[in-house]
């Protein structure tokens, strides 16, 4: 069952990767807007939680599995292996878009004002705390749909549009990554870590909180451990 998942968490943050930083590759092209970079994002996440949901829970994003195993809903050996299955869907969806788009592609890389690179100053507080915010505002969704269950089927609506909102207020000073693994990718392709660790400690330490905060304040008692945010909504009615 745990490779099943796993797999589906590949697939999914594959797709996610590929479609997102496709995007960002596209409008290095073409100087499309970070409108239509938010919107591939969020219409991906959105396809990603109907197709793979009920498989795996469709997290996408270690920052995700680290709230949901942080708030007891998820054991450590799976989230262990949807990290490792994540990081891999990033990575070789980052190097296939190099294949498409060229070693000069910066591959939609979740970087902005604020990051500071190799070759530019900037405020690594300053992203730490915005991807944590944004982050934290992804998982309460998150838990709002998937393990409150109170959007229904519309819960890949109603996660996929907080990505877009969130890509659309910081995608110019952070790129809005919110997703460790979304980052990974795209640097280790184009040869640039030195800015990931940001995107690392700021999703993490958000989606941690907002997992937390949900579970202890929002979440109905009926809905206590070991109820999982893997299970779909229409699974735990069963």
């Amino acid at each position: 069952m745990i490779a099943k998942s796993a797999l589906a968490e590949l697939i999914g943050t594959f797709t996610l990767v590929f479609i997102g930083a496709g995007a960002g590759s596209a409008m290095e092209a073409n100087s499309a807007g970070t409108i239509g970079v938010a919107f591939a994002h969020g219409l991906a996440l959105l396809v990603i939680v109907y197709a793979w949901g009920s498989i795996s829970g469709a997290h996408v994003n270690p920052a995700v599995t680290l709230g949901v195993a942080v708030a007891g809903r998820m054991d450590w050996p799976k989230a262990v292996a949807y990290w490792i299955a994540q990081f891999a869907g990033g990575i070789a969806a980052a190097y296939l878009l190099q294949w498409f788009f060229g070693p000069d592609s910066k591959l939609g890389s979740t970087t902005g004002s604020l990051t500071p690179m190799k070759d530019m100053a900037g405020d690594a507080v300053k992203v730490v705390v915005l991807e944590g915010v944004l982050t934290f505002f992804l998982v309460a969704a998150v838990f709002a749909s998937g393990v409150h269950g109170r959007n229904g089927n519309m819960a890949g609506l109603a996660i996929g549009m907080v990505l877009t909102m969130d890509i659309l207020a910081g995608g110019s000073l952070t790129g809005a990554s919110m997703n460790p693994a979304r980052t990974l990718g795209p640097a280790l392709a184009t040869g640039d870590l030195s800015y990931v660790w940001m995107y690392f400690v700021g999703p993490l330490a958000g989606g941690a909180v907002a997992a937390l905060v949900y579970d202890k304040y929002f979440l109905p008692a009926e809905l206590t451990p070991p109820v999982e945010a893997a299970e779909a909504p229409g699974d735990r009615r069963r």
